[in-house]
Formats: structure tokens, sequence, C-alpha cells
């Protein structure tokens, strides 16, 4: 299967003995082109896996290092598939990947600029995702085979597995590791990809309108690196609704996003680390990013510290400011409501006061104890003060950190 061997193919780096004019080369193929979800094997040549031919130029004398093949009008290959864990991941810190683009762009809510900057440049050290996202990661990886199946099937286009982790010819930070490729009917060779998504239900009113802002980004990241005019993504929403849509190529866009992003990759090269930025994500990382000395004291510049700790009393005071404020105005809503639960004003719902709170456990107790003695048990719970005796450095190992800063600050 595969292309007619000639002795002007050129083998991708990663794949097969590169320059062989013996072998054909390895571009995008597989075992069988999956058209309308039934694979297909060779009989006959709109049957035969999917090769793309490197690109044909006419021969001129030079000492330059050859040009890897092109596997997509601007890709290349730059690690084949089936990379063990290890090696998938440092290939992944020679540049930016399109899973790495919101994180780049301060978009992320699960990590920051800093946190990839880390990553990519091998100082964040193994770091654990929640329960909640390895198993979204877990069913993600599990349905992609379905999800592009089912695009095949309704789509009638084709679609194959890719030879590896790609690059952009020119800029070989930049990286894709596309879910799948595309064929249009009648034809061998791809010439658009597809990005696979699994979300929850949740999210389906906002991918009915489009493709959210994040694999957006994403999907043009990889038709940045590939040179596709455009491309498709299947998004699986609560396990039983398939949306489908077409990004067309944004020229535009294209260049903006690589300028920025480039921007983040040259803070890699040159070791300049991103500010510390306000986002959740960088809250978690430097929670756990520091081994801390207990009763270690370090002396800090104060042009930089006096000035943070004089802004946190600023927007301190206003944070107390604002909650009373805004508890002023709930207190004078539920005096208007009374023994009402809901307000109309206008003849619409302004706003209601229901009694489906949280139960008052006090007052519950104060006034029916015997009801509460019969519905009150033993709880298991970690016995916290007794670890902190027996075992005090595991118990100091795990304790979080709190920022405390003195009413009056002394640090002047």
């Amino acid at each position: 299967m595969g292309c007619r061997p000639s002795a002007r193919h050129v083998a991708p780096s990663g794949l097969g003995r590169a320059g062989d004019p013996r072998r054909p080369p390895a571009g995008l193929r597989a075992g069988g082109i999956f058209r309308g979800g039934r694979p297909h094997g060779d009989r006959g040549r709109e049957h035969r896996a999917p090769c793309v031919r490197p690109v044909r130029r006419r021969a001129a004398v030079t000492t330059a290092t050859a040009r890897p093949a092109l596997v997509t009008p601007s890709g290349v290959v730059v690690a084949p598939a089936g990379l063990d864990r290890e090696q998938w991941l440092a290939a992944r810190r020679t540049g930016i990947g399109g899973s790495d683009i919101a994180a780049a762009l301060g978009m992320s809510r699960y990590a920051s600029p800093l946190a990839l900057y880390l990553d990519k440049t091998g100082e964040l050290g193994d770091v654990s995702r929640s329960p909640e996202l390895e198993e979204a990661a877990f069913w993600g990886h599990r349905h992609e085979p379905t999800i592009a199946g089912v695009f095949a099937e309704r789509t009638g286009l084709g679609v194959v597995e890719g030879p590896g982790m790609l690059a952009h010819v020119e800029r070989r930070w930049m990286l894709a590791n596309v879910d799948r490729f595309v064929i249009e009917p009648g034809e061998s060779a791809p010439s658009s990809l597809l990005e696979i998504k699994t979300r929850s239900a949740v999210q389906l009113d906002e991918w009915l309108l489009g493709v959210p802002d994040g694999p957006a980004l994403q999907t043009h990241w990889y038709l940045a690196v590939t040179g596709y005019p455009h491309a498709h993504v299947a998004a699986l929403l609560g396990g039983n609704r398939l949306v489908i849509h077409r990004v067309q190529r944004d020229e535009q866009l294209i260049e903006h996003l690589v300028a920025l992003v480039g921007e983040f990759w040259q803070r890699v090269l040159d070791r300049t680390p991103p500010p510390v930025d306000g986002s959740e994500a960088t809250e978690d990382l430097l929670g756990h990013l520091y081994k801390v000395k207990p009763d270690v004291v370090t002396v800090a510049d104060p042009a930089e510290v006096l000035p943070l700790l004089e802004r946190r009393r600023e927007l301190t005071a206003r944070e107390r400011r604002t909650a009373d404020e805004l508890r002023e105005i709930d207190n004078r809503l539920k005096a208007v409501a009374g023994e009402a639960e809901v307000v109309k004003v206008q003849g619409r719902v302004a706003f209601t006061w229901k009694q489906n709170g949280p139960l008052a456990e006090k007052r519950f107790v104060a006034a029916h104890p015997e009801l509460a003695a019969q519905y009150t048990h033993s709880v298991d719970a970690l016995d916290t003060k007794r670890l902190a005796a027996e075992h005090p450095d595991e118990f100091r190992a795990h304790r979080a950190r709190r920022l405390v800063v003195p009413k009056e600050s002394t640090a002047a």
C-alpha cells in the first residue's frame, strides 16, 4: 500500500530511512480510510492508503542539509507516532502545541502562562491532575475513534490517523498533534484536518452557536502548522449529542496568533518567565511549586514588596466596603419581600426569596433538640490533632500555605 516508489521521494524525519529511493514517502497513511464508517482495503487505486507526496522543486546545486519532506502544505513530521509517554513529553517541550495555546495566551482555566513556561523549561516537575480532569481525559481519548467514525458516516468524508507530531516547516517550534486528517470523496490525500472534543452537556448551548474560543484557537493553530485551508471540529456533548463545525482558515487571526505565541516561546528560549497573574491556575501552581523550608526568612526588595502590600490594603478595604454595600442591598430587597417568596415588578419576576437554602442547623437544634438527636450520627473524619502530634513532619508537609499580612505591615 502507499505511493509508488520514486527516487525523488524523501521520507520525513522519524519515519523510515530518509532519502531511501526504494521506500515510498511516509505520508499520512493507515490500514484503511474510513468513509461512512467502513474501513476500505486496498481494492483498487481509490482505496489505497493515503499518501502525501513531497512538493517537487527544480533541482539546485547546494551543500545545505536536505529539507524534510512536507506531509501537509506546510507541515513536517518531527516525532513519529507510537512514542512512549516520556519521549512524547520530551518532544512536546521542543515547541508550542495546540493544547498549549490557551495557556500561553492566559485563557486557560487549568494552566497559567507561568505553569506552561515552567513545563517547557523542564522546571515544573511531575504535577498530578485532579481526578476529575483525569477522568475527562480518559473518556475523551476513549471516545475519539468512535467520534471520528460517526463524523465520517455523517459527512461522507474519509478520516485517517496521522504519522505523528508535526511542526511548521519554517518555524519548528510550532507543533501540532492532529486527531485525524480528512480526505474528500474521490481523493487519496488529505486536504483538511479533524479536531475531536468531548465535553459536558452544560456546554451544549455554547457549542451550538459555534466553536468556543479555546478549541477555535487550537484549531487555527493546527491550520497554521499544517497549511490547510479549513478544518472540521466534532464535539460530543454529554455523551449523546454530536456537534460538527467547519472552521475556515483566517489568515489575519493566524498571523496574530503566531505573533503572540511566538513572544511567549521567545520567553522560553530566553529563560524569562512570564509575570505572575491573578488566575486560580497560578494560585494552585504556587501552592505546590515550592518546597517549604520551615522558619526560613527571606529579605525582599522594598521597591517590589511595599507597593504590592499597599495595593493589597486598598483592594481589601474596597472588598469590605463592597460586601457591606451588597449586604445592605440584599437586606432591603428581603424587607420588600417580607413573607412572600416571589416579588414581581411590572408583571415580571424581579427576584425571589425562597426557603430552599441550606438547613440552619443551630436554629433547628435549638427548636427541636429531640428530633436533632434522633438524626445525629457519627462521621468518620481524620484526627488531625493526633496526626500532628504523632507525625509532625508528614503533617507539616501536607499543610496548605496561607498568605497573612499584618494589619499594620512592619515591612518598612
